[in-house]
């Protein structure tokens, strides 16, 4: 869509979208009919083997997930604290009050809570491999895997887009629209992950 507005001295003028955020909602959809797929064989393989299921869920970690869901939600609220910050055109702290913190230290805390997140998913990987629930064990155990693995995979290239943002941010010599235009583009992407990994938690861990 694109909005119409009047110059006083050269007349109408049309203000297009911003290439940036059509392209990343674009994209953004691709992403949202990926796990649409996801979410779909998960559950055709739970209703082929709903017993073989109801055995496997159970050794699952629901306390522990819960508590790795909610480092990764925290860090989808600091990662917009990082977006208002860019967008009053503040990339660094001027105190040491979080309520000073500009971009890069919202960032950056948002990028240790992700690495927190897959650090804690690699953990019950191993913990879940012990108990001989494997990758190519059973159904289960693919649909598991292939769901959160993808989705890990995504998380890690939302750490990598924040790295990107900060160095970015300490490389160039004035803070601008496109830097803090790109620090939006990343937010977008990590609610993105955090929002998709609430229905993977409601649909895995909760919806037994």
């Amino acid at each position: 869509m694109s909005a119409t507005t009047v110059n006083p001295k050269s007349g109408p003028v049309i203000n297009r979208p911003s290439a940036t955020a059509v392209g990343t909602i674009v994209w953004l959809g691709s992403e949202v009919m990926f796990f649409a797929a996801l979410f779909a064989m998960y559950f055709s393989l739970k209703a082929e083997s709903p017993q073989m299921w109801a055995q496997m869920v159970e050794k699952l970690n629901v306390p522990f997930a819960l508590t790795n869901t909610i480092i990764l939600v925290l860090s989808s609220f600091t990662a917009q604290f990082g977006v208002f910050a860019a967008e009053r055109m503040q990339p660094r702290r001027t105190g040491l009050s979080p309520m000073k913190w500009g971009m890069v230290e919202w960032f950056f805390l948002s990028f240790i809570m992700g690495a927190m997140f897959v650090s804690g998913q690699v953990w019950e990987y191993s913990n879940l491999i012990q108990d001989h629930v494997t990758l190519d064990g059973n159904s289960y155990g693919s649909a598991f895997y292939i769901t959160t693995g993808f989705h890990a995979l995504h998380v890690t290239g939302g750490l990598i887009a924040f790295l990107i943002v900060i160095g970015r941010t300490y490389l160039s010599k004035k803070f601008g629209h496109a830097e803090a235009t790109s620090a939006i583009v990343v937010s977008y992407y990590w609610h993105f992950v955090d929002v998709v990994w609430i229905g993977l938690f409601l649909i895995i861990y909760v919806l037994k």
